[in-house]
């Protein structure tokens, strides 16, 4: 376009827009103007950079990144005028919807920004360069970002009520309420604080013993011993393992969504995580494990100590993303490739709190991460999760034989191979039996021939010898057809073999590997950056390094492509040991808040796997940052943590509403009260086995199996399918198994427990970043309906009933106590036995058969009417 046609066509336009009024916010009088650095670039960058900016050659020769550069203007002119938006062509395009152009369109709120900027002037903040290099360019703006900050350790706040500060975190938070005119809301009373620290620290309600001693318990420090007891039971490495389990994506199956082939060893990766958290052991030393505790290792692998066996366990972490490169159909480049972006983002999310995968086809839309920066970070990965020397994941298991287990096995094995050879011999000498009967059934001149032929390979028999056997095919015995001629005598040597074959392999160690992630000695992979993210074009190589802005920040040693100190390359290792050095803004701040949000229901920032532009800001930034420097100062020990926060006023109090407080903060994010929680699928299904007493408590050891029902339900049992794939009734029994925690129940992507999934189990794609709480219809016809929650409310009544005698009152108060964990007052009581009385007779009344024990019927009925209550399903 000309520059004569392009002002007569804006002028043309102007004509035809001009009697509709664009209306542009103004700043006020003293607000400062729109700045491109802050208000338009980012929008520019969402929507426009890709093509006009971090190609080699931008389209139409119109690079966005500087305003000069717009000024200047592509092979259509100027694109900016400033102060003068009917002349900007960048303008006309947007207004038009013709940029960016496919279906993405900006919002009328960044159209309105974008306006605002050009009318004011089109300024920026700073003196920008002549011009810039082709890729990404980080601004300072970007690079002043609050989560790339180095952690600095704030002083603790002044404030007023100073008698409610037990901990610092009560310092952080009670200040920003005094701001509001507000403070903590009163203390909780004791039924519901040890109702709170069970679930919190085990996942399980408190017995009515535990709380009638808490409650009588008149010691000063008795809250303290208290949580010390809940953080020793083995109990807790399962309820915190469970939640790193979800940022971790962990599932016992490929994720395949028609084989879904199982992972039988992946339940090492879960138990290892349960032993190490109940250990305290540091999460420094876990993350190192998890990202590279093969490296720490010398290969094969053999005769490990069970501190090894675990730093090889713990790779599992990273085998934990969906895997369908062994699937019998699928596009196989694509697959591998596909296996090594979910990995890549379950570490970005879960370690470092940023969404690096976005930076896969191009560079980040919001972050300041470049798509060389991701293939910098995915060549970390890529010597263990070689696409061009690809191991299926059958092919990645490693043996955790000992060396005499190893000799063991092999005797068997050779043991079996001479079984084997026997076996053939006997049915050779029996093949040469039957041919020379057959023979002899010939006539005596054609016998001979016959055998002749019958000895020559197929491709060589000529013609005559073809006709021969046609004629007489009953000598071509041999191996594979001999039962077909005498089966008493060759079942009786198949029978035979079989038997010594069984007892052989009967003296056989069992099968015993780890899920893990490991380099093959020698193979050291060149990346490539991919375009568009298409493994089938490959551009320039890139070597193995933290992103680019968080290595200039934390002066992040460059990473050796193969260090020779070490036997592996060593890549993952070195990044591991720089990620935990101390000086990483993101990982301790990332793991704190996972932390902060699972005692108080939502994190310090309510994103936990995103700290980046598009997650939302701290409310408590400052204590975010105490938190990171504690928690690394402590050791990165959790337990110490844990009794930081939780021996906190804050996390003490009250979760009772105050109209005050709501009309303030309505969603209580400055935490004047105490959240009020659902429990999560988990811990509903375990605190469901737990009251009825039928809880295993039975820890550590391979998944539970889960099968589908006739109806379609899934649940906790063996595979009852016949061999047409019909369902034949219920899944089969696991004799009392299959009511141990939901911990060790099996995690299949395609096949998610029934009743979890309808109360928000995890969805793994590829992890689970932060639990959905949703209150649904379906929730509340689950608790009326479900078998299982009708067989824990039997199970829960005929535990009340031996315990509590006939009296429906003492029933009733009983019933409660295990429930819900509190003491119902008189009224309640009063009217629980009323309910059952009236239950009873109903139950007695019923035609055509009343069940046979009415007592009991009504009984259960006022069991389930308790686990379908807020008071079970939610803590206070």
């Amino acid at each position: 376009m000309t520059s004569i046609f392009r002002s007569r066509y804006l002028r043309i336009r102007h004509l035809l827009v001009g009697t509709f009024l664009v209306l542009v916010p103004m700043p006020a009088r003293g607000e400062a103007p729109l700045g491109f650095e802050t208000h338009v670039r980012p929008i520019l960058k969402a929507h426009c950079f890709q093509c006009h900016g971090e190609e080699p050659k931008p389209k139409g020769g119109l690079d966005l990144r500087l305003v000069r550069a717009m000024v200047k203007g592509g092979i259509s002119g100027e694109a900016l005028v400033p102060a003068r938006r009917d002349e900007s062509l960048l303008w006309d395009r947007i207004e038009a919807g013709e940029m960016p152009p496919g279906e993405k369109k900006l919002s009328a709120s960044e159209k309105a920004t974008i306006a605002a900027w050009i009318d004011q002037g089109a300024k920026t903040l700073r003196t920008e360069p002549a011009k810039l290099p082709p890729g990404p360019v980080f601004t300072e703006e970007e690079r002043t970002f609050w989560s790339f900050q180095p952690i600095r350790r704030p002083a603790e706040p002044k404030v007023r009520h100073i008698s409610l500060v037990r901990k610092p975190v009560d310092a952080f938070l009670l200040a920003k309420l005094e701001e509001k005119g507000l403070a903590f809301s009163p203390e909780a009373d004791r039924r519901t604080l040890i109702r709170r620290a069970s679930f919190d620290l085990l996942g399980l309600p408190p017995t009515p013993e535990e709380v009638d001693a808490f409650v009588n318990d008149v010691r000063p420090d008795a809250y303290e011993r208290l949580i010390d007891r809940l953080l020793e039971s083995p109990h807790y490495g399962e309820r915190w393992a469970r939640h790193w389990l979800d940022v971790a994506g962990y599932a016992d199956s490929d994720g395949d969504p028609t084989s879904d082939a199982l992972r039988p060893y992946s339940y090492r990766y879960r138990d290892y995580l349960v032993r190490s958290l109940n250990a305290d052991r540091p999460w420094d030393e876990l993350v190192r494990e998890q990202l590279a505790g093969d490296e720490l290792l010398k290969p094969p692998y053999q005769d490990l100590s069970p501190a090894d066996r675990d730093r090889l366990i713990a790779t599992g972490f990273l085998r934990m993303a969906p895997d369908t490169t062994a699937a019998p159909a699928g596009e196989v480049v694509q697959a591998r490739d596909d296996a090594i972006a979910e990995t890549i983002k379950v570490v970005s999310t879960s370690l470092l709190g940023l969404t690096v995968g976005c930076a896969q086809c191009h560079s980040h839309r919001y972050d300041p991460i470049s798509q060389e920066d991701y293939y910098r970070f995915r060549a970390l990965f890529e010597p263990a999760l070689d696409p061009a020397n690809w191991r299926v994941p059958a092919a990645r298991l490693v043996s955790l034989w000992s060396a005499a287990e190893r000799q063991r096995a092999a005797e068997v094995d050779a043991e079996v191979a001479k079984i084997f050879e026997e076996r053939q011999k006997k049915l050779g000498d029996l093949v040469a039996k039957v041919l020379e009967r057959e023979l002899a059934a010939a006539p005596a001149e054609l016998r001979d021939k016959l055998r002749a032929a019958r000895d020559t390979p197929e491709a060589k028999r000529d013609a005559g010898q073809k006709d021969l056997l046609k004629t007489y095919p009953r000598v071509l015995v041999s191996l594979g057809n001999v039962s077909l001629y005498d089966p008493v005598a060759s079942q009786a040597i198949v029978a035979e073999a079989d038997k010594k074959t069984a007892d052989a392999r009967a003296k056989r160690p069992a099968d015993d590997y780890v899920h893990a992630l490991t380099e093959v000695s020698g193979q050291v992979p060149v990346t490539h950056l991919l375009f568009r993210g298409n493994p089938t074009q490959p551009k320039q190589a890139v070597g193995p390094g933290e992103l680019s802005l968080l290595a200039s920040l934390t002066g992040a040693t460059p990473i050796a492509a193969d260090d020779p100190a070490v036997p592996t390359t060593g890549r993952r290792l070195a990044y591991a040991r720089y990620l935990t050095g101390g000086k990483h803004p993101l990982l301790p701040r990332v793991l704190v808040n996972r932390v902060w949000m699972h005692h108080f229901g939502r994190g310090i920032v309510a994103t936990p796997a995103d700290f980046g532009a598009l997650g939302e800001r701290p409310t408590h930034p400052e204590l975010l940052d105490w938190l990171a420097d504690e928690f690394v100062r402590d050791g990165w020990s959790l337990k110490r943590l844990h009794r930081l926060v939780m021996n906190s006023t804050a996390y003490r109090q009250s979760s009772r509403r105050d109209p005050k407080l709501d009309a303030i903060d309505p969603d209580n994010r400055l935490l004047g009260r105490m959240p009020v929680r659902r429990l999560e699928a988990e811990a509903l299904r375990d605190a469901l086995l737990a009251a009825s007493g039928r809880l295993n408590r039975t820890m550590y050891g391979p998944a539970l199996p889960v099968a589908m029902d006739e109806a379609g339900q899934v649940l906790v049992g063996v595979d009852t399918r016949d061999a047409a794939g019909r369902q034949q009734g219920r899944p089969g029994s696991l004799g009392g198994a299959e009511n141990r925690r939901s911990l060790y129940v099996q995690v299949r992507r395609t096949l998610p427990l029934s009743f979890m999934e309808t109360f928000d189990a995890p969805t793994l794609t590829p992890n689970c970043e932060r639990r959905a709480s949703s209150t649904v219809a379906p929730q509340a016809l689950s608790l009326m309906n479900n078998e299982f929650v009708i067989e824990q409310s039997e199970a829960l009544a005929e535990r009340v009933a031996a315990a509590a005698g006939a009296d429906p009152g003492a029933r009733a108060r009983l019933a409660w106590r295990l429930a819900l964990g509190s003491e119902p007052s008189a009224e309640r009581i009063l009217a629980a036995a009323r309910f059952l009385v009236e239950q009873r007779a109903e139950f007695a009344a019923q035609a055509p058969k009343p069940p046979a024990d009415p007592d009991r019927s009504a009984l259960a009925t006022f069991c389930q009417v308790l686990y379908g209550s807020n008071a079970f399903l939610y803590v206070d």
